[in-house]
């Protein structure tokens, strides 16, 4: 069963346990699960990763199915869920785990996936796909944000905010909060303030860094990588930013790969691209197949969780990361 993510009244009269969320907005998922399910909840709330939980999917099973001696509920949520898991969906649909709700978050998933299809088609699941942000899907998260901490933004400042978020939630509700901290100090807000508190402004280097890594052209790569002295802080720009392209660029592939005319599918994308972007584009969609594109996020995450619990070398993981294929 079909639940769209701004159905809010559906979420939360649906009794159901199993929920699939897919797709490219990383920022949404992030919202669905913590006020849908986590916000309020006292129970125990335990996360895992596919390849975990097929590992050892007796021992995951049976410690599902286990009640606590404390009666305390739970909620699983399991990343990177891929058709390998509808084995064990079919298992449960079998089995009463009323008191634990179980999210799968995927990437993308193309309409044959038999994951996919499965939660589409079952009434006793839920399916929840999750796109890229908008201007007004931004505008309306930063809306949320002033009235719940009782601020106020001119327009400029909002239109300036969503524009170098980059389509990104995550990073617009980053740049909401160190703005909301400087309130405490400020009576106002001004232009001025959001540009020297943002992070987001352009980055030339790291922009170009991205681009060119996706496009394989790795003689500019090391030109950029020798030329520009990043600090450890960098890495998590960097990340995401490649990161965000590739979701970008995995969309491309997948509508190339039902209409052979690239420059259609790049001219036709939502949201446009910047016609100084299109010739690098192209030479990044040509550079890569669908499943290569889907191999990079895979990785690109496992980058950012090596990253985050080795700091010291994070620049160094980036470097590698960047320079080889």
């Amino acid at each position: 069963m079909i639940i769209k993510n701004f159905e809010i009244d559906k979420f939360k009269k649906s009794n159901l346990n199993l929920h699939l969320i897919y797709g490219v907005n990383d920022g949404i998922k992030q919202d669905l699960i913590s006020n849908i399910y986590i916000k309020g909840f006292e129970g125990d709330i335990l996360k895992y990763d596919e390849h975990e939980v097929l590992n050892n999917i007796d021992e995951f099973i049976s410690n599902l199915l286990t009640k606590s001696l404390f009666g305390n509920k739970k909620i699983i949520i399991i990343s990177r869920g891929t058709d390998k898991l509808c084995a064990l969906i079919n298992d449960l649909l079998d089995r009463e785990i009323i008191e634990t709700k179980i999210i799968i978050k995927s990437s993308v998933l193309e309409k044959k996936s038999k994951l996919r299809n499965l939660f589409e088609k079952e009434d006793r699941l839920i399916c929840t796909p999750v796109y890229e942000d908008d201007s007004r899907a931004l505008n309306i998260v930063i809306q949320n944000f002033l009235k719940l901490n009782n601020l106020n933004l001119s327009q400029e400042i909002k239109n300036i905010l969503i524009e170098r978020s980059k389509g990104d939630r995550i990073n617009l509700k980053n740049e909401l909060s160190k703005l909301k901290n400087l309130s405490l100090s400020k009576a106002k807000l001004r232009l001025e303030d959001v540009n020297k508190l943002s992070n987001l402004a352009e980055n030339y280097s790291v922009f170009e860094l991205s681009d060119n890594y996706l496009a394989k052209n790795s003689k500019k790569v090391s030109n950029i990588l020798n030329e520009n002295n990043f600090s450890s802080e960098d890495c998590i720009l960097i990340i995401r930013t490649i990161l965000n392209k590739s979701k970008r660029l995995l969309k491309i592939r997948n509508q190339i790969d039902n209409n052979t005319n690239i420059d259609q599918v790049i001219s036709n994308l939502k949201p446009p691209i910047f016609w100084k972007e299109k010739d690098i584009v192209k030479k990044q969609a040509q550079s890569w197949s669908t499943d290569e594109v889907k191999e990079i996020i895979f990785k690109i995450n496992d980058l950012e969780a090596l990253v985050k619990k080795n700091a010291s070398n994070s620049m160094l993981f980036v470097y590698n990361f960047v320079s080889n294929y």
